[in-house]
C-alpha cells in the first residue's frame, strides 16, 4: 500500500525486454535501506524490487502491466514518480492507493491559475464513473483531490510544490497518465450493482 506522496523523481536508466520488460531506476533512495522483494511504486505502478545497486533499482514488468499503463512510453531518461511502500506508523498524507493501476487517462487541456496550474484529463468511460469531485484519484501515483466532473474529462489543480516535487512540472497536452481511481468509489459500486 502507497499513500501517493511521492518521495523521489528518479529516472529510467535502462531498458531490457527479456520476456517480460526489466527496467533500471535510478534514485536517490538510501538502497541499503531496501530489500529484494521490496514494493516501489514507480509512476503509480506498484513494482517489486529484483536486483539493486547504491543508486538503482531493477523491476520486471509483465506484459500484463505493460498493455494496463503508460510503462510502454518508457524511455531511456524519462523522469519517474517513486514512492516507496507505506509503513505501519507512517503519516497518511495522501489517501490510500494500491499501484494496481486502473488504466490510462490522457492530458487534454492545460492552463496556468496563478501560480498553479490546472490539468484536465480524460478517463476511458468505464472507470469514469468512479471518479466525483472532490474526490481522490492517483495519477501517476501521486494523490490529487478532483476539482470537477465533466462526462469522462475531469480537472486538477497542481499547486507549486507539487509541480517542483514531482514529473507533474513538464507535464503537456497528450501526454497519458497512470490512473488508479480510489478504492473506496470502487467498492460502493460493486456493493450497488448486487443491490
Amino acid at each position: 500500500m502507497f499513500t501517493g506522496i511521492i518521495t523521489d523523481v528518479g529516472r529510467v536508466r535502462r531498458l531490457d525486454k527479456r520476456g517480460d520488460l526489466r527496467a533500471r531506476i535510478g534514485t536517490a533512495y538510501d538502497m541499503d535501506s531496501v530489500e529484494i522483494g521490496a514494493s516501489i511504486a514507480c509512476d503509480g505502478v506498484c513494482l517489486t524490487v529484483v536486483d539493486k545497486g547504491a543508486d538503482w533499482f531493477d523491476v520486471d514488468i509483465s506484459a500484463e502491466t505493460v498493455s494496463k499503463t503508460n510503462l510502454d512510453a518508457w524511455t531511456g531518461e524519462r523522469r519517474i514518480n517513486l514512492e516507496r511502500a507505506l509503513k505501519v506508523g507512517d503519516e497518511l498524507g495522501g489517501h490510500i492507493v494500491s499501484g494496481h493501476v486502473d488504466g490510462v487517462a490522457e492530458v487534454v487541456a492545460i492552463r496556468d491559475e496563478g501560480d498553479s496550474t490546472r490539468v484536465t484529463l480524460r478517463a476511458p468511460k468505464t472507470l469514469a464513473r468512479f471518479i466525483a469531485p472532490k474526490g481522490s484519484v492517483a495519477l501517476n501515483g501521486t494523490s490529487l483531490t478532483v476539482n470537477e466532473v465533466d462526462g469522462c474529462d475531469f480537472g486538477i489543480n497542481f499547486i507549486p510544490h507539487t509541480k517542483e516535487a514531482t514529473t507533474w512540472g513538464g507535464v503537456a497536452v497528450g501526454d497519458r497518465v497512470n490512473l488508479e481511481i480510489d478504492t473506496l468509489a470502487r467498492y460502493v459500486a460493486r456493493l450497488r450493482d448486487f443491490a
